[in-house]
């Protein structure tokens, strides 16, 4: 722990801002001081009281709940006061400064971003994807985000992220038993199932990492451009998705000049829907600028929505220009990015001739926009959420790729005719450290106690 760990802390807990209620925080080792200066007496443990917070003079600042947290029994697992008052910023301010008066003899100092939740991890109230969680929870923009992350606050994916690693620790207890020990002429791994149990643990971990994925697409949502030639319908769509006329519509080509981006929720994931300016070239300056801006979110999208527009197929050059601009288009994203070919304004053109499997919609009046939502659901990976699914973050589940990896090169390691052990032990140690990565709990000295409770070595 560092220094700054500790010394008391205080700080505002609720937003910015008016409102009827706002709350102070303060935490530390003890937090008596403050509570002696503000409340003027004794507070009962985990009871709110109602009285006047009290200036240097004496005189009352406001009056409201005071409750006391002792420690162990608290958010942080300190001391912990909250002052609950009336809701203006200038209360706020004069309670917060009252504080740190009353507590400078103890060292109170304004609390950092984040550090209420940092001293619940780092005293054992919290694990690192529980304090993720919180935040996650506050930042929800779904209700389905919101019930992940309660979920994954609440330990769920810690507890599976346990499981995974009491599984992986007995593994290497075995493995590592038959290194050290060779003359005790026990073969371990044979008389435990060692192969079934890595079998059972790859097994998991792919269950594991299919929720991950899942509640991560609830948390991060996928980025979606509508890209096209000017006047296919870009803005018209982004309006239709969205259920607001968010973008200016005209029958003018080039109207679009900037970037035009929206939050929408389908089935609950975040679909973040970027309107951008046809793309064309363009003499105009402003115009060449949304231009480049368009390409700019081509680039960093999850999938692009191609418009064409129905009622222009029959134009000289349009059909042609269309297929010309894809091409470029499909070399100015990653092979991984899907392009979505969509036909619009099909209310104005119903006989038009479309490819057998397009995508027929229009914008105007909303057909086909339903048929979309799914293949954006499906093109993002997401299934029907099951009530299991928690949050997680793009760490989380790069850790749970390296987990997967390292238990495939252990598998390899496993099945040969003679099992390099060694190796295998390394690729377990090396899993178990990125399990440890998501929870930041277990370290190598565990796993020596576990190894010698388990097999009674020193006999």
């Amino acid at each position: 722990m560092l220094p700054r760990h500790d010394q008391p802390i205080a700080a505002i807990a609720t937003a910015p801002g008016r409102g009827a209620v706002g709350i102070v925080r303060v935490s530390g080792r003890s937090v008596q001081p403050v509570i002696d200066a503000l409340c003027g007496r004794a507070l009962r443990p985990r009871e709110a009281s109602y009285l006047p917070f009290r200036a240097g003079d004496g005189s009352p600042i406001d009056q409201g709940l005071a409750i006391h947290f002792p420690a162990p029994h608290s958010y942080t697992g300190e001391d912990v006061l909250e002052l609950q008052a009336h809701g203006g910023p200038v209360v706020m301010q004069l309670l917060l400064a009252r504080c740190l008066e009353a507590g400078a003899g103890i060292g109170l100092r304004l609390a950092q971003p984040g550090e209420f939740t940092e001293r619940a991890f780092l005293n054992d109230k919290i694990d690192l994807a529980q304090a993720e969680a919180i935040a996650d929870l506050i930042d929800a923009s779904t209700e389905a985000a919101a019930r992940s992350a309660s979920r994954s606050l609440a330990g769920e994916f810690s507890r599976e992220i346990g499981a995974l690693r009491d599984a992986l620790v007995h593994l290497r207890m075995l493995v590592e038993a038959t290194l050290d020990f060779p003359e005790e002429e026990i073969d371990f791994l044979r008389q435990a199932d060692a192969q079934g149990q890595l079998d059972r643990l790859q097994a998991t971990l792919a269950a594991v990492m299919q929720r991950a994925r899942q509640g991560a697409l609830l948390r991060e949502g996928i980025k979606v451009v509508i890209a096209g030639q000017p006047n296919a319908g870009k803005s018209s769509l982004l309006n239709a998705l969205a259920g607001a006329e968010l973008a200016i519509v005209t029958p003018i080509p080039g109207t679009t000049r900037d970037v035009v981006s929206q939050t929408i929720q389908v089935e609950g994931v975040p679909v973040h829907v970027v309107d951008t300016a046809g793309l064309r070239e363009s003499q105009d300056v402003v115009e060449r600028i949304g231009i480049e801006r368009a390409w700019s979110q081509i680039a960093g999208a999850d999938a692009v929505l191609f418009l064409h527009d129905l009622t222009r197929g029959q134009e000289p050059g349009y059909r042609a220009a269309d297929e010309e601009l894809l091409q470029r288009l499909r070399a100015h994203v990653p092979d991984a990015v899907p392009v979505l070919q969509l036909w619009n304004k099909a209310d104005a053109a119903p006989g038009a001739a479309v490819p057998p499997d397009a995508l027929r919609l229009s914008a105007r009046t909303g057909d086909g926009l339903q048929g979309l939502r799914r293949r954006l659901l499906e093109i993002a990976g997401w299934q029907a959420a099951p009530e299991g699914v928690y949050i997680a973050r793009e760490r989380h589940l790069q850790a749970l790729r390296q987990v997967d990896a390292h238990l495939m090169e252990a598998a390899a390691h496993l099945a040969g005719e003679m099992p390099a052990l060694d190796l295998l032990a390394e690729e377990l140690r090396l899993a178990q450290n990125a399990l440890n990565e998501i929870t930041g709990e277990f370290t190598a000295d565990d796993l020596l106690g576990v190894i010698f409770s388990s097999f009674c070595i020193g006999k």
